[in-house]
Order: C-alpha cells, then sequence, then structure tokens
C-alpha cells in the first residue's frame, strides 16, 4: 500500500506545501501502487499520460499557489466522462471510442490543479444503482466483498472509500451518486442540474443527468464542486446560479422526514435509520414527519413509465443490438419504444404537478432526511432480482432530479453487521451550500472513520471559504433576532452567521420617532465596541432588502473588532443631533432592556 492512500485532499495540500518539486515522484509512486487487476478501474493513466498533467503544473504552482487548490491531488472520473485521448466505453465495449477533448468538468479540475490516474468501472450506460451490470464484473463492496457497491458509479465509490485517490467523479439520475456513497461510508455530493456542465459526459437521461462528486470529507467534496462547477454556453442545460438561496442552514434546524419509511422487512437498515435520527435529534434538529406519497410517486415515474424513453434515446444506435449489451441493460432502455409522444406529454404534467407538490412541501423546513438507500442485498441476491432489487435501492433518490432538488449524501452510525448506513439531505435547487454547511457539522459530530480506510476524521474543525454568493451583512437594531424588522431578514433566505461587537470607535444611538425604534450608527474615534449579528444574504435578494431601508439609514461598510469590514446600516450624521446616544449601553438590546419593552 502507498504511503498516500487515504489522504484527504487537505493531506495531500500539506505533502507539496514544503516541497512541490515532489509531485512528479509522488504520484509516479502512487499510481505504481494501485492494483491494475482491480476492477473498479477500466483505464490507468499511463507514465506519459500522467507526466502529460504535471508538467505544465509545477510552473504554475511556483507563480502563484492560490491559483492551484487542487494541486497535485489525484482523482477518477467514471467512464462516461470523456478524458482526452482516453478511451469511453460506458461499460459497453462495442461502444468504446476515444475522446478528442476534456469533459467540461474534468478540463476545471486539472486548470485546478487536479491529476486524473484513471477511469472506473461502472453499471452499463449508467443504468442501475447496484455495480453489477458490467462486463468487467460487479464491483464488490468496500467493507464486505459479499454485498454490493452500490451504482450505477460503482468503481468511482470503491476506489475513493479505499482512498485510492483524493476524490472522485460520478454521475447522479436516479441516486448514482448517492447509493454508492451510502453504502461506502463516503459523502456524495449531487449538485443542483445545471451546475456542473454536461458537455462531454456520455448521457443516461439527459434531462435528468448530472455529474456528481465523491469524497472521504464534506469540505473536500465542496472544494471539488467548486472548481468543477460553473455556467457552459455549449451545454443547452447549464444554468447560472441565481443567487437567491441560504448561505446555510441555521444551528437547530426543521428538517422534514418520511412518516412511515419502508425499509422492506431490513431491521438493521431501520436500526441504524433509527439511531441516525438520535444524533440529528442530539444534534439540535426538530424532525417533521410528513407524508411521503408525492415523492415516492413522482420516484416511479422514473422507471415504471415514458421517463424511461430518455434512455432510449441515449443509447442511440446500440439499440438494436441487444446481443453487446448487458441484458438487464437491454431490458431497461428497451421498454422505452412502446411508450408514445401523447404519453410523455402525460408524464411530463404529471411530473411538473408532483413537484410542485414537493417544493411546496419543502419550503416548510429546512431540508428533508432520508435513508440514502432503505436496505442492501449480496451480489448472490442481485442476480436472483436484478430489478425488484434495484428499484429498493432507489427508493428515496429516483425523485430528486425530477423534482429539481439538491442532495447531499452523508455517512451514518452503521448497521450492526458492520456494513455501512448513510442518510441523506435534500434540499430544494441551489442549496448545495446550505447542506454543505450542516454536512460539516454532521461529520465532525459523528467522527466516523474516513470511508473504508480506518483513517480518523481531522482533528480540525472544517469551515467554508466566504460566500461569493451572499452578502455579509451586520445588523444592530431592529432588525436583530426577535426584533420587529428580522422577517426582511428570514423571509429572503438571510441566515444568522453569528453575534459580535463592532471595532471600539462607533456610537450608537436611537432614532425614536416613528412607530418602529431604530439604532444609528455613527463611527467616531471617541466611541466604544457595539454589540451586531452578522447575517449572510442571498446575492440576488441584498437589493431587495436595501430598498426597504428608510431615510435616514442605509448600507455602508463596518469594521468590526476583529479587522473584518461588513456591509452595515449607517445612519445620516445630520439627523443624530436630535436623536439619543445610547453608546455606554453596548448594544441595542441592552438599552431596550432599560425601557421596560421591546
Amino acid at each position: 500500500m502507498a504511503s498516500t492512500f487515504g489522504l484527504t485532499i487537505q493531506d495531500w495540500q500539506q505533502r507539496y506545501q514544503q516541497e512541490p518539486q515532489q509531485i512528479t515522484a509522488l504520484l509516479t509512486a502512487h499510481l505504481n501502487a494501485i492494483d491494475p487487476q482491480d476492477n473498479a478501474w477500466l483505464y490507468l493513466a499511463t507514465p506519459a499520460q500522467l507526466q502529460a498533467q504535471i508538467e505544465p503544473l509545477l510552473a504554475s504552482y511556483r507563480r502563484d499557489p492560490a491559483a492551484l487548490p487542487l494541486f497535485g491531488v489525484p482523482f477518477a472520473v467514471k467512464d462516461n466522462i470523456d478524458v482526452a485521448g482516453w478511451p469511453t466505453t460506458a461499460a459497453c465495449p462495442a461502444l468504446t471510442y476515444t475522446a478528442t477533448a476534456d469533459a467540461f468538468v474534468v478540463a476545471q479540475l486539472k486548470a485546478a490543479g487536479a491529476v486524473l490516474i484513471g477511469k472506473t468501472n461502472l453499471d452499463q450506460y449508467a443504468t442501475g444503482l447496484v455495480g453489477t451490470r458490467s462486463p468487467f464484473g460487479a464491483v464488490s463492496n468496500t467493507f464486505n466483498p459479499d454485498y454490493v457497491s452500490g451504482g450505477s458509479s460503482s468503481g468511482s465509490a470503491s476506489v475513493l472509500a479505499r482512498g485510492l485517490v483524493g476524490f472522485s467523479l460520478g454521475t447522479d439520475t436516479a441516486g448514482s451518486g448517492r447509493v454508492p456513497a451510502g453504502f461506502n461510508n463516503i459523502v456524495g455530493l449531487k449538485p443542483t442540474k445545471g451546475w456542473f456542465s454536461a458537455s462531454g459526459l456520455l448521457p443516461a437521461c439527459r434531462l435528468n443527468d448530472t455529474v456528481s462528486v465523491f469524497a472521504l470529507t464534506v469540505e473536500d467534496a465542496f472544494a471539488v464542486a467548486s472548481a468543477a462547477g460553473g455556467y457552459d454556453a455549449d451545454d443547452a442545460y447549464s444554468r447560472s446560479n441565481p443567487h437567491t438561496a441560504p448561505a446555510s442552514i441555521k444551528a437547530h434546524p426543521d428538517f422534514a422526514i418520511p412518516a412511515n419509511p419502508e425499509f422492506f422487512d431490513d431491521k438493521q437498515a431501520e436500526a441504524a435509520w433509527d439511531s441516525a435520527l438520535e444524533r440529528l435529534l442530539a444534534s439540535g434538529a426538530t424532525l417533521h414527519p410528513i407524508d411521503f406519497t408525492p415523492f415516492h410517486q413522482l420516484a416511479e415515474q422514473l422507471y415504471y413509465g415514458p421517463w424511461v424513453a430518455e434512455r432510449t434515446v441515449a443509447v442511440g444506435e446500440m439499440i438494436n443490438r441487444p446481443e453487446e449489451m448487458d441484458p438487464v441493460v437491454y431490458g431497461i432502455v428497451s421498454s422505452g419504444l412502446k411508450y408514445s409522444a401523447v404519453e410523455a406529454y402525460q408524464a411530463e404534467y404529471l411530473r411538473a404537478e408532483l413537484t410542485r407538490q414537493i417544493q411546496q412541501t419543502l419550503a416548510q423546513f429546512d431540508a428533508v432526511v432520508v435513508p440514502t438507500s432503505p436496505t442492501i442485498h449480496t451480489l448472490e441476491e442481485m442476480q436472483q432480482e436484478p430489478v425488484h432489487y434495484n428499484s429498493q435501492f432507489g427508493t428515496y433518490t429516483n425523485f430528486t432530479n425530477l423534482a429539481d432538488l439538491s442532495a447531499l449524501a452523508l455517512p451514518a452510525p452503521f448497521r450492526a453487521d458492520g456494513l455501512p448506513a448513510g442518510i441523506t439531505l435534500i434540499a430544494p435547487a441551489w442549496h448545495d451550500r446550505a447542506l454543505v454547511e450542516f454536512g460539516l457539522r454532521w461529520q465532525q459530530q459523528l467522527a466516523l472513520p474516513l470511508g473504508a480506510t480506518g483513517k480518523a476524521q481531522p482533528t480540525q474543525h472544517a469551515t467554508l471559504p466566504a460566500s461569493a454568493d451572499h452578502v455579509r451583512v451586520a445588523v444592530v437594531g431592529a432588525h436583530l433576532t426577535g426584533m420587529p424588522l428580522n422577517f426582511q431578514l428570514t423571509t429572503r433566505q438571510a441566515v444568522l452567521v453569528e453575534e459580535t461587537t463592532t471595532a471600539s470607535n462607533y456610537r450608537l444611538f436611537a432614532l425614536l420617532d416613528g412607530p418602529i425604534k431604530k439604532p444609528g450608527l455613527l463611527r467616531d474615534e471617541q466611541g466604544a465596541a457595539i454589540t451586531v449579528e452578522l447575517w449572510d444574504i442571498p446575492l440576488a435578494r441584498f437589493g431587495e432588502f436595501v430598498a426597504e431601508i428608510p431615510p435616514p439609514l442605509g448600507i455602508g461598510s463596518l469594521t468590526l473588532a476583529d479587522g473584518r469590514v461588513v456591509k452595515g446600516f449607517i445612519c445620516e450624521p445630520a439627523v443624530l443631533k436630535q436623536a439619543l446616544e445610547i453608546t455606554e449601553f453596548g448594544g441595542w438590546r441592552n438599552w431596550l432592556a432599560t425601557q421596560g419593552s421591546k
């Protein structure tokens, strides 16, 4: 085993920090230590392909290390994602072609300094949640080889869980980026559709496909997603972030959960779920059981209705060569031929109706939490019931992309038999960062080993970099938590970050005119530190918030006690001559307490 197996992105960064020139020796030894007979891999980089990636990186890193946040981190991609000069098979040998260009996401990650070392096995044409539908053999579970790894992104999950790469890419149409994460004790980030370009991705269901990320930690998953994502004009389904979603989930979240979860008589899976719920409650969450019927109805549409015809389109002329396809996969994709255009439109109307119900439900909560999979099966069991058992795995995943939702699969308390059993958080589109913020807290709370590496969680608590999609605002008075105007923040998806103080050069005044008492803040060297709350407001909602601020108040820049500069309330100095100075109280709440009311 190479000394570099099981490293997180931060571990790799630390290796290179003092001696970046060791990148060639480290990655060459790392690649040489990988077993080429391991069927989780379908293709490994040649020495020349490895060196071609490394050579331009070192000079760039020496010029500006910050421009290469993934410098020298080895990664793998599922073999339905193109890499220039490498074969793409989608686990169908008859399909094999050599890609002429990198997929958009691969190019983005290489530009961030990551080094691709191989392509991985999958359920053929990304059709399955099992990892057994490949002519290159079934990929086994990393904790017990008698069990399935989950699919279709089986190889990418396996090599990541064993620490053979710093991160890996899968895809996720119906749960292929989440089920393998749950079965292998790793993080699976399923981004909002359109955040990651699909250029260079061999489609399974083009309307519902997305590239996904596997990582050992939530922090790593988001770092990769941030580098890989972005608008791509060449992808007709690529989308720009509307900057309307919250930055995080509040400290004591409200989570919806299925009122009557289905586990298909798997008592160990049910007990693991109950244990996860106990940990959620211990973390400060409130759990709200909901009727899951619309979710289940939508999940059924993906394979048991006209939507399956999208998979028929994706395989193209291979539909006429059944002898060269996996028989189970062929049976699924060929079933799309029996539906008419009329039925397809009817299916879309039903999808929209169910999606509206789901989104209205989600609007009441911070997220919905589900078992990543309600059960798991052995490789032998999958041979007996390849379709039925596969459908069980998709119980809590199939609806997600149809309803245009974001999702994050997280490690959770294990089953009694030693197999992993994850949970998944699901929220509206573009809530990816908010889910990640909770995921950081969850992973630190549980402190489970990383994947199947046996390595402990990092002891240093991770934090996300400042968000470019949000504006941090300091509020000092009527917008504080529980105050009369706080709703102007909360109704715009603003999230409380912390309570702190300004620098010691501010004076605080009370403006007593009008129905609501308001504070006025003035910068003055004779001032004091004033208590404020910091809120993150979605960028697109910031203008609305500012538009509601009446004169003589406005928004400017405030300096905090620790030197940070944020947006905050300011006041026209002229009106302060008639205002009541309350600087001595150190904050709005302290002064209000002396007035006998809020």
